[in-house]
C-alpha cells in the first residue's frame, strides 16, 4: 500500500492560483499584446492570490504530498500570511512600475511574467515542509529578479546589478544545495520535522563534523538572501542599479522569503544550541555594520539598501536568543519565532512604503538619486512628502509611526524573555544610531533646496514629476497599512506565532 496521500487541493489553492497568474500573463502578453491588458491581469492576479491565501489559511492547517506523519506541504496560519503578505507586496510593486513600463523602458509582458513567477516562489515558500521544496521555492522566487534587475533598456547599471546579483546567488545556492545534501547524508531525511525530531533524538549525530558543516553550510547560504554581514555585499550595489519597483520588491518580497527560510530550517530542522551562537553573531554584525555605513550614504537607494541589511540585524536578532538555555524553552522559542516574522512583515510594508515615496517624488523610470534630491520637497509635494516620512519614522521605530516601533519593542521584549539582555541592549543602542540618517533624510525634505548643480533640474528633478495615480494609490495604500498595522499589531504576531 502506497503511504503517498491523495493531494489536497484546497491547500495548493494559493500557489495554484499565484501559477496560473503567471500563466495568464504569459497568454495575454502573447494573445492580445496590449500592455494595459497584461498589467490588469498581472494586478489581479496578484490580488486574487492573496485572497486564496487569506481564505485557505483562516479555514485551519491543511497538509498534502505526505508520507505517513511527513509532510511537503503544510499550509496554517503562518503560510497563509507569508502567501498573502507576498502577494500584496508583488501587487504594491507593479502598480509602482506602472510609469516606466508606460515609458518602455522595460517590456511589459515580460516584466509582468517574471514578477509572477517571483511571486509563485515567495507562495510556495511559506508552506515548504521539506528541504528540497523550500530550496527549489527560494530559487524560483529569486531567479526571476535576476532579470528583472537588468530588464531596463540601455541601462549598464542594471546590467551590472544582474550580473553581480547572478553570480553572488548561484554561489549562495551551492553552498546551501551542498549543506542540505550533507545534512541528508547524516540523517537520511529531508522533511524538516523529520530532521529537527532525529537531530533531537540522537545527540551523536549532532556531535559529528559532518553536521556541523551541514549546519554551517546551511546557515552561510540562507544568510547570503538576507544580506546578513558578512554576505551582504552584493545588496547595495544591486539595490542601486537595479529600477527602483525591483529594488523595492528585492528589499521586501526577497528579504521576506529569505527569512522564512531561515526561520523554517531553524525552528524545525537545525538544533538550537548549534544554530543560536552563529546568529546571534551575525545580528550583531548585521545591524551594527548596516546601521554605520548607512551613515555615509548619500544616494536614497544606497542607505535603503544598508538600512535594510541593518533591520534585517534586527529580524535575526530574536533568533540570537537561542544561543541560551534560558531562549530554548518551548515559550522563548514561541516568542523569538514570532518576533522575528512579525518584525519582518512590519519591516517589508514600511520599506515598500518609504520606496513609494521615493519613485512618487522621481521622474517616471529615474533612479532613487541623491539625497540632495529630496531636499525641499515637502514645499512642492506635502502628501508625498509625508507619507514618505511617516515611513522612515516607522523604520526608526519613532511615533507616531507605531509599526516600526511595535515591532522593535517585540524584538526586545522576545531577547529579554530569552535571557539575552546583552543582546537587546545592542539591539536598542543600534536603533539609536539608525534614528540619525532616518532623521536626516527626514529633516531633508522639509529643508530649503539647496540652489546650484545639487538641485534637481527642472523636467527632471522632483519639481517636475507628474505622479502617476497608480503610483499615487500604492503610497496611500502603503501609508494606510503601515498605520493599521501600527494600531493593531497583535494581529501580525499572533498570525506569526502559528
Amino acid at each position: 500500500m502506497s503511504g503517498v496521500q491523495s493531494v489536497d487541493n484546497v491547500a495548493l489553492l494559493p500557489a495554484y492560483l499565484a501559477a496560473g497568474t503567471a500563466v495568464l500573463v504569459l497568454l495575454t502578453d502573447l494573445l492580445l499584446a496590449r500592455p494595459r491588458a497584461t498589467i490588469v491581469v498581472a494586478a489581479l492576479g496578484a490580488l486574487g492570490t492573496a485572497v486564496g491565501a487569506a481564505v485557505v489559511g483562516a479555514a485551519g492547517e491543511r497538509r498534502t504530498f505526505c508520507a505517513g506523519a511527513d509532510c511537503s506541504w503544510v499550509f496554517g496560519g503562518r503560510a497563509a500570511l507569508v502567501g498573502a503578505v507576498v502577494a500584496l507586496l508583488t501587487l504594491g510593486v507593479l502598480g509602482l512600475s506602472v510609469p516606466a513600463l508606460r515609458g518602455g523602458r522595460s517590456p511589459v509582458g515580460e516584466y509582468c511574467f517574471l514578477l509572477a513567477c517571483s511571486m509563485t516562489g515567495g507562495v510556495v515558500l511559506g508552506a515548504a515542509g521539506d528541504l528540497i521544496t523550500l530550496i527549489v521555492a527560494l530559487e524560483t522566487l529569486t531567479l526571476p529578479l535576476y532579470v528583472l534587475v537588468g530588464l531596463r533598456r540601455g541601462s549598464l547599471a542594471s546590467a551590472e546589478a544582474a550580473l553581480t546579483f547572478f553570480v553572488v546567488s548561484v554561489v549562495a545556492t551551492t553552498v546551501t544545495l551542498l549543506g542540505a545534501a550533507l545534512l541528508y547524508a547524516v540523517t537520511g531525511g529531508l522533511h524538516l520535522d523529520r530532521l529537527g525530531a532525529l537531530l533531537a533524538e540522537r545527540p551523536e549525530l549532532r556531535d559529528l563534523p559532518l553536521t556541523t558543516a551541514a549546519v554551517a553550510l546551511l546557515l552561510v547560504g540562507l544568510a547570503f538572501k538576507v544580506a546578513a554581514v558578512p554576505f551582504h555585499a552584493w545588496a547595495p550595489a544591486t539595490y542601486d542599479g537595479a529600477p527602483l519597483p525591483v529594488a523595492a520588491y528585492l528589499s521586501t518580497a526577497s528579504k521576506l522569503g529569505g527569512l522564512v527560510a531561515l526561520l523554517a530550517v531553524v525552528q524545525r530542522a537545525l538544533p538550537a544550541e548549534q544554530t543560536g551562537p552563529v546568529l546571534a553573531v551575525l545580528a550583531v554584525l548585521t545591524m551594527t555594520v548596516g546601521n554605520l555605513v548607512a551613515l555615509r550614504q548619500r544616494r536614497t537607494v544606497r542607505l535603503l539598501a544598508w538600512s535594510s541589511v541593518a533591520q534585517a540585524g534586527y529580524i535575526l536578532a530574536p533568533l540570537g536568543a537561542l544561543a541560551l538555555a534560558a531562549g530554548r524553552t518551548d515559550e522563548a522559542r514561541s516568542a523569538a519565532y514570532a518576533a522575528a516574522l512579525a518584525y519582518a512583515v512590519f519591516f517589508v510594508v514600511l520599506e515598500l512604503a518609504a520606496f513609494a515615496g521615493v519613485t512618487a517624488l522621481r521622474p517616471a523610470g529615474a533612479d532613487g538619486g541623491t539625497l540632495d534630491d529630496l531636499r525641499g520637497a515637502a514645499r512642492r509635494h506635502p502628501w508625498r512628502s509625508a507619507a514618505l516620512g511617516l515611513a522612515l519614522v516607522g523604520l526608526a521605530g519613532l511615533p507616531p509611526g507605531l509599526a516600526g516601533l511595535f515591532a522593535k519593542v517585540t524584538v526586545v521584549r522576545a531577547l529579554l524573555d530569552g535571557g539575552a539582555a546583552w543582546l537587546a541592549l545592542v539591539v536598542a543602542l543600534n536603533a539609536v544610531i539608525g534614528l540619525a540618517y532616518y532623521l536626516r533624510v527626514t529633516a531633508a525634505l522639509w529643508a530649503p533646496a539647496t540652489p546650484g548643480p545639487a538641485a534637481a533640474p527642472a523636467g527632471d528633478g522632483a519639481a517636475a514629476v507628474p505622479l502617476v495615480g497608480v503610483v499615487a494609490v500604492v503610497l496611500a495604500v502603503t501609508t494606510v497599512a503601515a498605520v493599521v498595522l501600527g494600531l493593531a499589531p497583535q494581529l501580525v504576531l499572533d498570525l506569526a506565532g502559528r
